[in-house]
């Protein structure tokens, strides 16, 4: 029998490796001073792999299903280690078309692959601690910038840009693999426990295949609220360190400490978060975090001192990667585990088009009105209706579990 914890080191392993994307921005003016790219060519580079960690996450969710972890796991370690190969050439042939394919298109299917494959797993191996689970395997992805920032700092500074991928991409090959050929679905006792489980989950017993799932309005409403979650956050993740510097006036050293910081709160959220929610319950922990943001953006739009900034822009992260975390225990107390990778990837599709929306929205409401205001104005309004959603989704759930409780009695 596999050693759960084991499994879980695993599953952290390969989502470190794979959530040092969220590092690019260490690498963006050594690639625009070299390379001779403009900062949107650079930029876009990150936004293509976001798009298609979503895109592969939704297409190749049925694939880790029938292929199982160890497989699936193996085929992320084969398109990201390629990926980061791939950016070597790129940057040693100077070209951006290669740069996108690799970077952006290639080792974006290994991120989305690489991201379902230990998740789905992992809740099978705690059936009655489903949040903490997700969280402790997703809370590698949130710390990972922390770890590979610098690290990408001293191999650029040392030994150059290519090089940096060379030996990042092998490193990281030999992490994914060994991490993917320990994973493997749990022992029958474990699924016995999991089906027990099941049964005071908010749809008792019924086990839901993807495409079961994809035609409920539930699926709907939780995509919305994952999609307005990623889209805020990570807009507000693109400029942190511009805007504190022009709204509240801070150093560019202390605004790079703040986003330091943002990191550890990113990873230290996910598993907070999830953990909470094992005990309150993922219904109410979607309603505490929009109820937070709400408040947290309004408030930010008016705030002028550094103090009272940094503290809500932590407050919300935290919240940005709670959401995160608390995703995939909340599709299976909905549809059950049966096909939860399959479910998990087609709902990450909203991460991909968020990564892609949160940014050009808020540039260009930037652009159109001469300051952050209106968009953090906006961010509040949408919390406002993902708020809402979120309260017909506890009562309407409510209302089907005690009626299946009844059924039952």
């Amino acid at each position: 029998m596999k050693n759960k914890w084991l499994i879980a080191l695993a599953a952290v392993g390969i989502h470190i490796c794979i959530g040092s994307v969220y590092a690019w921005s260490v690498l963006v003016k050594p690639i625009m001073a070299q390379m001779g790219f403009t900062l949107k060519q650079t930029t876009w580079t990150f936004s293509l792999a976001i798009l298609f960690l979503g895109l592969s996450a939704g297409f190749l969710g049925d694939y880790v299903e029938k292929y199982g972890p160890r497989k699936s796991g193996l085929t992320s370690t084969c398109f990201f280690g390629l990926g980061m190969l791939g950016t070597a050439l790129a940057l040693h042939l100077h070209s951006l078309t290669l740069l996108y394919i690799f970077y952006g298109v290639i080792g974006g299917i290994g991120l989305g692959t690489g991201y379902i494959t230990p998740v789905s797993t992992l809740v099978k191996y705690f059936p009655k601690n489903r949040g903490f689970a997700t969280g402790l395997a997703i809370m590698g992805f949130g710390f990972a910038s922390l770890i590979a920032g610098p690290v990408m700092q001293q191999l650029v500074a040392r030994f150059g840009l290519v090089q940096n991928f060379i030996i990042l991409g092998c490193v990281y090959m030999c992490i994914m693999a060994s991490a993917a050929l320990y994973l493997a679905p749990p022992p029958k006792e474990v699924v016995a426990a999991q089906q027990k489980a099941d049964t005071l989950a908010v749809h008792p017993v019924r086990q839901y295949r993807a495409r079961e799932a994809l035609r409920t309005w539930q699926f709907g409403c939780l995509w919305w609220i994952f999609f307005t979650n990623i889209t805020c956050g990570i807009a507000l993740l693109a400029v942190a360190s511009p805007m504190a510097q022009e709204v509240v006036h801070m150093s560019p050293v202390a605004a790079a400490s703040m986003v330091g910081i943002i990191g550890l709160i990113n990873g230290a959220g996910r598993i907070f978060w999830s953990t909470v929610s094992d005990y309150i319950g993922r219904r109410n922990v979607y309603i505490v975090f929009f109820s937070i943001e709400i408040l947290a953006f309004y408030t930010l739009a008016t705030t002028t001192t550094a103090f009272l900034f940094q503290a809500l822009v932590l407050v919300i992260i935290s919240c940005y990667g709670g959401g995160f975390s608390c995703m995939p225990a909340y599709l299976s107390d909905l549809f059950g585990t049966r096909e939860l990778s399959a479910i998990h990837g087609k709902i990450l599709t909203a991460w991909g088009l968020a990564g892609i929306a949160g940014p050009l929205l808020l540039s260009w409401i930037k652009e159109t009105t001469g300051s952050y205001t209106t968009t953090l104005y906006f961010f509040a309004a949408c919390f406002v209706l993902s708020l809402a959603i979120a309260i017909v989704l506890k009562w309407r759930t409510s209302l089907v579990t005690l009626k299946a409780n009844n059924d039952i009695k």
